[in-house]
């Protein structure tokens, strides 16, 4: 039998061009297994000269995992990891005692304007 009792809306947070909604973690529930965070993003359609670009920032003690349905990000950290992630492909990060990150559109999409 299932414990609907626990299933919960996401909250939508603007992040800057796109939605980020947040299932996890949320007052009653703050992990699931290895899971601290649950985000759904998108889809998001972006015009020329438009990019996804998620400034670096730090994460201690957790794992991160992106997975897509159409397009490409590329994920930079401070470990000096590099990896454009496809559809059908699994990025995965692990923070242990410290990383800092950026996801960005990949050079190869943009209209030759250079990163910041």
């Amino acid at each position: 039998m299932a414990n609907n009792n626990m299933l919960v809306d996401e909250r939508q947070r603007d992040i800057g061009r796109f939605i980020v909604g947040r299932l996890l973690p949320f007052r009653e529930k703050r992990q699931v297994g290895p899971f601290t965070f649950i985000d759904h993003m998108g889809p998001v359609t972006t015009n020329p000269g438009q990019y996804l670009d998620v400034d670096q920032h730090p994460h201690i003690g957790l794992s991160t995992l992106t997975y897509l349905f159409e397009g490409q990000i590329e994920h930079r950290d401070s470990t000096g990891a590099v990896q454009v992630v496809s559809p059908g492909d699994v990025g995965f990060m692990s923070a242990g005692r410290g990383v800092a990150h950026t996801e960005r559109t990949p050079v190869s999409l943009r209209d030759g304007r250079s990163l910041r």
